[in-house]
């Protein structure tokens, strides 16, 4: 994969908002109290991490990925809803950085 300044390529853009997404419904799922829903969504979204970091992404997106498997560990259900949102628009940023 080659990142040229500012643009990346399009397995990591799709890898990117794929995992947006992921995280997204995860959100969405805990907020609706749809706990089985949002824990598919975030092993999908744990998939897509493994698959990221098989790709050349820049340094904060690494950082990212390495911080946001905490929700999986986080015992507030309120809580893991808004770290799923947060983490789910930072990697939507990162995936439309031009």
């Amino acid at each position: 994969m080659i990142i040229t300044k500012n643009k990346i390529d399009s397995r990591t853009f799709i890898a990117l908002s794929s995992l947006s997404m992921d995280l997204e419904r995860v959100a969405m799922g805990y907020q609706r109290g749809s706990i089985k829903m949002a824990e598919k969504f975030l092993e999908e979204a744990l998939r897509r991490k493994e698959e990221l970091d098989h790709l050349e992404v820049k340094p904060y997106v690494k950082n990212l990925l390495k911080k946001f498997i905490k929700i999986k560990s986080e015992k507030q259900i309120t809580k893991k809803a808004e770290d799923a949102l947060l983490y789910s628009i930072l990697f939507q940023n990162a995936a439309t950085v031009k």
